[in-house]
């Protein structure tokens, strides 16, 4: 019954914006550290951004610091993600996911133990 559903991706110009957001259902994450990753094609999964479950406290990969913000509402049990200034390497498939286990921001994906199934960034040049 534990659900994360990612929404907002699709097919942009370089420069251009997107808003993901990720809606939970079936538990309660506003305690739980949040992250998004990505993954390309015939890449590994890699740390987008972390926030911890105030909003506090935040973590960037550095292919991303400037572009994205990574943010929460934990009264609508969402966490969102504002990617600006869009470089065709940032095309992917974007996931949420939450850690009921970290205390803070957390860069791998080991820590995490709920997953959406993603959504597609497609950056074109």
């Amino acid at each position: 019954q534990v659900q994360l559903v990612e929404s907002g991706g699709g097919l942009v110009q370089a420069g251009g914006s997107l808003r993901l957001s990720c809606a939970a259902s079936g538990r309660t994450f506003s305690r739980d550290v949040m992250g998004w990753f990505r993954q390309a094609p015939g890449k590994e999964r890699e740390f987008v951004a972390s926030i911890s479950w105030s909003g506090g406290s935040t973590a960037y990969a550095d292919s991303v610091k400037g572009r994205f913000t990574i943010s929460r509402d934990n009264a609508k049990n969402a966490v969102y993600l504002q990617i600006n200034s869009l470089k065709p390497e940032d095309t992917a498939v974007y996931y949420c996911a939450a850690s009921s286990s970290a205390w803070t921001v957390v860069l791998t994906t080991r820590r995490y133990e709920f997953w959406g199934q993603g959504t597609q960034v497609t950056v074109s040049s």
